[in-house]
């Protein structure tokens, strides 16, 4: 028994060791400036958005043309502008607002939340600026550490923000056990329980979870539902054989990230994965090769087994939060090498560290092929189906983007989660939902709080995104570089959309400032970079 019990606090501990590695190789990230008087206006006294179509966020249809009243930082109505395709009604109030924005032809959303969001560090971006910048340009109004980055550095900044001290989303923390604390390792229920009161007491609003063994996850699941902690999971394949999604959820577990644990828990005719015999998980190529070759080996879509492991999650009450934008690239490296973004707003550091390495994490196209890329867009498919079969049965489905690896930028990588959410089966309105209303229902389902943004509602925070194209007809409008399209009266190639404002709190940022001075960091770190001397190789 105390063999097995060694065993198992091991595994628990090896768990970690990729992720605790990639942290080491991170060094520690550099605070936002305080924001100056010319970065976002606002709040104010009553701001009027006039004439714009409005979608709302819980998936009713778009409508409008409307006006949305803002008081402070709080949505105080939403009124009839006029009627579709006639004048809007003249002399609408309230007349003496100290802002007017001119809407007509916008549309209005929700501000968006992503539910897994890192803030990078050195080497790839040393600044929380520029990722907290990218979001705010990209309509990010909400995310969520998991972690965001040190607990001392995210308690600040969630501090800052909140009192929008700085130029940034909103910040929810939630930090791996045993983070920061004096006491040691999570290796048992009793320190586990310990570490959870201890997080309760030190700015941590839930709990990022790995695989970890049942007693353990059973106590750290236990112990946050009593201080109202949410609770994350990468199931990562070192536990999973033990703790996979379905026994998690069983245990109370709020979301599942990425894939781990699904397909496991769906296997056919084996209990682990078929690993060969020569598998290195601390090789990444190996690793994430790895993953695509689960897609076959499971109960297929619509069958039976299938079906039933959907309907308990549904039970249950899971979210899945897939972040497919996360591994996009393995289906096509080349195309996200070469994305619309990279040249003007991605860091050349950032861009470094993408580049095949052995050391940074998620960095493993070391020798990456045609048949690698197959098997991955025959995962994607099982993948899609999965995530669009649970939204079907009434299963809630959020948005993350896990950006700052694998080709994956802040911001750009959130707009094409949700592509890839539309290319998984939803409908666009389902998609902004995911983007929105139910991020912000899965942030306060553990308080068992009322949602207080993720929809353009009375009374709810004034955090709404801006754009002059339709997003549901086109989702690519919302990336900071637009759309591309033909404009036939001049036979011209033109770029359109973009985000135009961003409004969180009530503060009006213009989002295509925020990319301007994006762009200046891009070009100031090529121009640092040119002036140091070559590297000579003896």
């Amino acid at each position: 028994m105390r063999r097995t019990r060694l065993v198992i606090l091991l595994a628990a501990v090896i768990s970690l060791a990729p992720f605790v590695f990639a942290q080491q190789r991170q060094g520690a990230l550099i605070p936002a400036p305080n924001r100056s008087g010319g970065e976002g206006a606002g709040p104010y006294r009553t701001l009027v958005i006039r004439g714009a179509t409005l979608i709302d966020g819980t998936g009713a249809p778009a409508r409008g043309p409307v006006d949305i009243v803002v008081e402070n930082n709080r949505i105080r109505g939403i009124q009839v502008a006029g009627t579709p395709g006639a004048p809007m009604r003249p002399n609408r109030a309230p007349q003496n607002a100290q802002l007017e924005i001119d809407a007509a032809g916008m549309y209005v959303l929700p501000g968006f939340v992503d539910m897994h969001a890192h803030a990078g560090g050195a080497p790839k971006n040393a600044d929380a600026e520029y990722a907290f910048k990218l979001w705010l340009a990209h309509g990010v109004t909400t995310i969520r550490g998991v972690p965001l980055g040190s607990n001392e550095f995210t308690t600040k900044e969630k501090d800052r923000s909140a009192r929008n001290q700085i130029v940034a989303p909103r910040i929810v923390n939630y930090q791996r056990p045993g983070t920061e604390w004096n006491e040691g390792p999570v290796t048992a229920p009793d320190t586990a329980r310990a570490w959870v009161r201890w997080a309760a007491n030190n700015g941590i609003d839930g709990l990022k979870l790995d695989s970890y063994p049942p007693d353990i996850m059973a106590a750290l699941l236990d112990e946050a539902r009593k201080f109202g902690m949410g609770s994350t999971a990468h199931l990562s394949q070192e536990g999973v054989a033990q703790m996979n999604a379905l026994d998690a959820a069983r245990l109370g577990l709020g979301t599942v990230t990425h894939f781990y644990g699904h397909f496991e828990a769906l296997l056919k005719d084996y209990r682990v994965q078929p690993f060969p015999a020569d598998h290195n998980q601390y090789d990444e190529q190996m690793r994430f090769a790895q993953v695509a070759q689960i897609w076959d080996k499971i109960y297929p879509p619509g069958s039976a087994e299938w079906n039933a492991y959907l309907t308990e999650h549904l039970a249950l009450g899971t979210v899945f939060d897939p972040t497919f934008t996360s591994y996009v690239a393995a289906r096509d490296v080349m195309r996200m090498r070469n994305a619309d973004w990279n040249d003007k707003y991605v860091l050349p550091s950032l861009m470094q560290y993408y580049e095949p390495d052995r050391e940074n994490h998620g960095s493993f196209y070391f020798n990456w092929t045609t048949a690698d890329e197959i098997a991955w867009r025959n995962f994607y498919q099982v993948w899609f189906r999965l995530v669009n079969d649970y939204k079907r049965m009434g299963g809630r489905i959020t948005t993350g983007s896990d950006s700052g690896f694998i080709y994956n930028t802040y911001g750009f990588g959130y707009v094409q989660e949700l592509e890839l959410l539309q290319e998984a089966g939803l409908h666009p309105l389902e998609v902004i939902q995911a983007a929105t209303m139910n991020g912000a229902l899965t942030l306060a389902a553990p308080k068992n709080k009322p949602i207080e943004f993720g929809i353009v509602r009375e009374g709810l925070l004034a955090d709404m995104v801006i754009v002059d194209q339709n997003p549901l007809e086109n989702l690519k409008v919302l990336y900071g570089t637009g759309a591309v399209r033909l404009k036939d009266q001049t036979g011209r190639v033109e770029r359109v959309g973009g985000v135009k404002w961003t409004i969180k709190d009530g503060i009006v940022y213009d989002a295509k400032k925020l990319l301007a001075e994006v762009a200046r960091m891009v070009e100031k770190q090529k121009q640092e970079m040119s002036r140091r001397p070559a590297q000579v190789t003896p």
